[in-house]
């Protein structure tokens, strides 16, 4: 694999979007030539406005599950950041997730089959490991079992990247982040949690028991170890877990939320979730990820779970 230069073009898929706008202005500050190709449904162009406007980035409007007009956008790109997909583990309709997080991927890889792309980076998820037995859990755990079709949708765009860098000689680098929050999170509990309380300051609904417990990543170390894998990363293809150190109860993300609301005496409203305490189907309970594969690329990450929560509290409030 060749060296990345500043002066490489590259591409964003989803670019406009939460962690994609994140990853484009750390990759502009790089020196790097950036083309985003984002359909605007979730992402937002304001988000990268005045990058656009002052001709530091282009931005190509169109959508990943349309194919034919992808390739014109992948050639001369040497690295695809494919973040496009929907974000929404809840969403009720598979055939979203099948259709934009599944052939979506796979027209991408298409493209830059036939356009001679040589690097995909893919934004994978933990919700690929399901219920994992073994907490921390590496990337060697196995037998991966999905219990959400979000998941399951990440894992196929996964073994898809697999199939194409040993078939057809392209690059893989697959980064399983955890809970990653921060400026510009447009969905997730913390979001959820500031919604909920802007509408009513006295009552919280908490979704499930309150003793789910995940790991939480800040949007900023998310992106810079996503270059940094980008950049370390020589072999056919590479899966790396990204996250914090520790984790965190909801319940105590509720508090949090609260302390960063400037409110007190609110009531918390369990719903008491279903399979033992979950949110919702498919909803993950426990999960933290180990990282010593990433760690020895030189990474760490600067935030642990609680820091994380906190930051991304005071970014949805205006602190």
């Amino acid at each position: 694999m060749k060296s990345r230069m500043p002066e490489d073009t590259v591409l964003v898929t989803g670019g406009a979007g939460f962690i994609g706008s994140h990853l484009v202005r750390l990759l502009v500050a790089e020196g790097h030539k950036v083309i985003v190709l984002d359909n605007f449904s979730s992402g937002k162009r304001e988000n990268i406005a005045d990058l656009e406007t002052e001709g530091k980035i282009q931005v190509a409007e169109w959508d990943v599950t349309m194919s034919e007009g992808i390739g014109k956008v992948v050639k001369g790109c040497g690295t695809v950041f494919h973040l496009a997909a929907n974000p929404e583990v809840r969403l009720g309709d598979p055939a979203i997730h099948f259709e934009t997080n599944i052939r979506g991927t796979f027209n991408v890889l298409e493209a830059m089959r036939k356009n001679h792309g040589e690097t995909i980076v893919f934004a994978s998820s933990s919700t690929v490991y399901g219920d994992a037995s073994v907490i921390p859990t590496s990337e060697t755990y196995s037998p991966l079992k999905p219990i959400s079709v979000y998941g399951a949708a990440k894992l196929a765009g996964e073994s898809l990247i697999s199939a194409y860098c040993a078939s057809y000689g392209l690059n893989g680098v697959v980064l399983r982040y955890a809970n990653v929050v921060g400026p510009g999170q447009n969905h997730g509990v913390i979001y959820d949690f500031a919604a909920k309380l802007k509408e009513n300051q006295r009552e919280l609904e908490i979704l499930g028991d309150g003793s789910q417990r995940k790991s939480y990543l800040h949007v900023d170390d998310a992106v810079a170890a996503t270059i940094q894998c980008w950049k370390q990363t020589g072999s056919k293809n590479e899966v790396y877990n990204v996250g914090s150190d520790d984790d965190i109860d909801v319940k105590r993300i509720a508090d949090i939320v609260v302390q960063e609301m400037g409110l007190a005496g609110v009531a918390y409203k369990f719903t008491g979730g279903i399979d033992g305490g979950r949110g919702w189907k498919g909803d993950v309970k426990y999960m933290r990820l180990e990282l010593g594969k990433l760690k020895s690329l030189g990474w760490k990450p600067k935030y642990g779970s609680e820091m994380s929560v906190r930051l991304a509290c005071r970014s949805l409030v205006g602190k």
